[in-house]
């Protein structure tokens, strides 16, 4: 019995170690392939323009809705300790230092990320990448790195236009709805948020998750079996991996940047 548990956790772990060397790899294979991509930047831009769309109403939709709920729980908390003029720090400080990449990052996973990985798949699964290497084209150089590069573009983007909509929820939320004071809400958030310790910080996070959550999606997309059923399972390992890396990833950028 004992055995048996210890051979399938052996297993396991040399399976995971395997993946784990494959997938860095292709990641350096990844970046050897994109030296030549730059001549043609219309393939990045085009998969930027692509995986935007895919992602932006979601992103911008739940962007002002979390903002509205942080100008409301937020105002609650402070108005305890009379200090509601201090509700736009709150509402700014949450969405750049946190809610703005992390929750950008996990809908890009589960919305453009599924969507990469779908692509990668079904062309690997109708032989659309072995025709490319039987004509002497590079599938990472043509096919993966545009769309690795392109979302690691699109993710700041994404994360500012959260935390934009996010602070004009709260703004709504807080000094339209509640009564706050308009003055207050902006001066506040503009003496408390630091561009190099808040914003900056932020970027550098939606930056490194873009870069996660992208090749994440790519490379379940270029290794899935090339089946439905195998498809099918790559967009799932793709969201549930993506979610644990960002969180992962979360919790160590944030210690090493405001401990």
């Amino acid at each position: 019995m004992i055995s048996n548990v210890l051979g399938a956790l052996g297993r396991k772990l040399r399976e995971s170690l395997i993946g784990l060397g494959l997938a860095t790899r292709m990641f350096f294979s990844i970046l050897q392939a994109s030296a030549g991509l730059w001549r043609r930047p219309r393939l990045i831009t085009d998969q930027i323009h692509f995986i935007g769309n895919y992602s932006l109403v979601i992103i911008g939709v739940s962007g002002l809705f979390v903002g509205c709920v942080l100008g409301l729980q937020g105002y609650y908390t402070l108005n305890k300790y009379g200090s509601e003029q201090a509700l736009g720090l709150l509402v700014a400080l949450s969405l750049v230092r946190e809610l703005g990449p992390v929750v950008t990052a996990l809908l890009f996973a589960g919305r453009a990320g599924t969507s990469l990985t779908a692509e990668i798949g079904l062309m690997k699964a109708g032989e659309q990448l072995s025709a490319m290497e039987m004509m002497a084209v590079n599938p990472l150089q043509r096919v993966v790195a545009p769309r690795f590069w392109a979302g690691v573009a699109a993710m700041p983007m994404l994360a500012a236009l959260f935390s934009a909509l996010g602070v004009f929820g709260g703004y709504l939320v807080g000094v339209k709805l509640i009564g706050v004071d308009e003055g207050a809400f902006w001066s506040q958030m503009q003496g408390g948020v630091d561009v190099w310790l808040d914003i900056a910080n932020g970027v550098l996070k939606s930056v490194v998750f873009g870069v996660a959550v992208t090749f994440v999606a790519v490379w379940q997309g270029y290794e899935a079996q090339p089946t439905p059923e195998g498809v099918a399972r790559a967009t799932t390992r793709t969201v549930v991996i993506s979610s644990l890396a960002v969180l992962a990833l979360d919790f160590l950028l944030t210690a090493l940047m405001f401990s």
